[in-house]
């Protein structure tokens, strides 16, 4: 399998003085959804319609009375139709829209799902339309500030190899810097994103719950300056980063540590993360094996 590779600089250019403008429709209107539309919007694609949704967003409200319709009338009126759906319904959506006939050929049907990559859009392939799917590496609110963060977002592009170029140009006109992922490596790439984001919003949170149990009533302020601090030290410097009592290897303290969580529901995720990384410090040098089996031996023995 071939990993992820990065677009080279030179294909990114002025968009704005491009030809090809399209007719962009919206299937899934929640943040996602109305950020695609207003970052495709400023580089002066019109978006035609988007489906309903049951909040308003204001990205979406700034493009004005933009039509609100059931989605295969949205797929008909475009020449780009962006899925921006939950996981889960994205496969059942793209076979009642290839069913419907609200695909065409030469239409360009993109996925916005981290979990997929083109088998999902089998069903728009054999009608014609040309399938791409792009996963920025980023969340979504919804508002203006989802543009500023899709300027700085790497985003996932698979496509068939004939249209790599067509996926990069899209990823680049909503504002970030793809990145080629094939598509057996797909769910790999989510898989990676989730584990890092969401565990730890998990694993924060558990860390505010414990000294909130200790009487700090603003945990924020306190683990605010420690885990920007980790953040950027991991990011710049990987595994030399680890510090703390397991990669220094003080057994005595992990088994204090356990002891008083005994109770708590972060304490399994101490276990798991205390033991991944003593992998990770006796694989960077910064652990001995000794210290090592000894901190593994608290571990396992709890």
């Amino acid at each position: 399998m071939n990993p992820p590779r990065a677009l080279a600089p030179a294909v990114r250019s002025d968009v704005s003085d491009r030809p090809g403008r399209l007719a962009v429709g919206i299937v899934g209107a929640g943040r996602a959804g109305a950020a695609f539309a207003a970052a495709l919007d400023r580089v002066g694609h019109h978006v035609v319609a988007a489906t309903t949704s049951s909040r308003s967003f204001p990205l979406l409200e700034a493009l004005g009375d933009l039509p609100r319709l059931p989605a295969p009338d949205v797929a008909s009126m475009a020449d780009l139709v962006i899925l921006t759906v939950p996981d889960d319904t994205l496969p059942d959506l793209v076979r009642g829209l290839a069913v419907t006939g609200s695909l065409r050929p030469g239409q360009i049907v993109v996925h916005a799902a981290g979990r997929y990559g083109l088998e999902v859009l089998a069903p728009a392939t054999e009608v014609g339309a040309l399938p791409i799917a792009l996963h920025p590496a980023m969340t979504f609110s919804g508002t203006e500030a989802d543009l500023a963060r899709l300027s700085d977002a790497t985003i996932a592009v698979t496509a068939p190899p004939e249209f790599d170029v067509v996926g990069a140009a899209l990823a680049l006109e909503l504002g970030g810097e793809p990145v080629f992922v094939p598509d057996e490596l797909r769910t790999r790439w989510h898989a990676a994103l989730t584990h890092g984001a969401n565990h730890l919003v998990t694993l924060v949170g558990q860390s505010a719950d414990l000294l909130a149990s200790v009487g700090v009533q603003r945990p924020d302020r306190v683990l605010g300056p420690l885990l920007f601090a980790a953040l950027d030290n991991v990011l710049r410097q990987g595994d030399a980063a680890l510090t703390g009592p397991v990669s220094r290897g003080d057994a005595a303290t992990v088994a204090a540590h356990l002891r008083d969580l005994d109770a708590d529901p972060a304490r399994p995720a101490y276990l798991v993360l205390a033991a991944a990384t003593v992998d990770r410090a006796v694989a960077s040098g910064r652990l001995s094996r000794p210290a090592a089996d000894a901190v593994r031996g608290v571990l396992e023995g709890s």
